[in-house]
């Protein structure tokens, strides 16, 4: 895919929920996205994304996304550590295969995130789509 065709599905999807939120009021904008459209997303990322992985630190030390921090959904004290993200930034959130993330999401939107992006099918799905990883 050209560099030109990256850009422009990343602008339409950043556009797509900049616009959504904007309609929406308090409303958070959740977006699951595809391990593809996951990887445009951060080809070119907004200066303020945030990549949040929330496995736990045995699963994320064995490989995790670039630039990738990591909470444990199931940890103890994960609203705490995630409250530390500033609500208004945009934050991919994956897992294994999507179970954990979908939780993380929920938990989010109840703490007043904005915009989220659940990445479907996990870091599992973007491995098999040929995607790196970092360890």
């Amino acid at each position: 895919m050209n560099r030109s065709r990256t850009r422009m599905l990343a602008a339409m999807a950043l556009g797509g929920a900049l616009l959504l939120s904007a309609c929406g009021g308090d409303t958070a904008v959740t977006e699951l996205v595809s391990a593809g459209e996951g990887h445009l997303l951060l080809a070119e990322p907004p200066a303020d994304l945030v990549v949040l992985d929330v496995r736990t630190p045995e699963e994320f030390a064995e490989s995790h996304l670039a630039g990738a921090i990591n909470i444990n959904v199931e940890g103890t004290g994960f609203e705490d550590a995630v409250g530390a993200i500033d609500e208004d930034v945009p934050v991919v959130v994956y897992c294994r295969t999507g179970r954990r993330s979908a939780n993380a999401i929920r938990i989010m939107q109840d703490l007043g995130f904005t915009e989220l992006y659940d990445l479907d099918g996990g870091i599992v799905d973007w491995i098999h789509a040929g995607l790196p990883t970092e360890n």
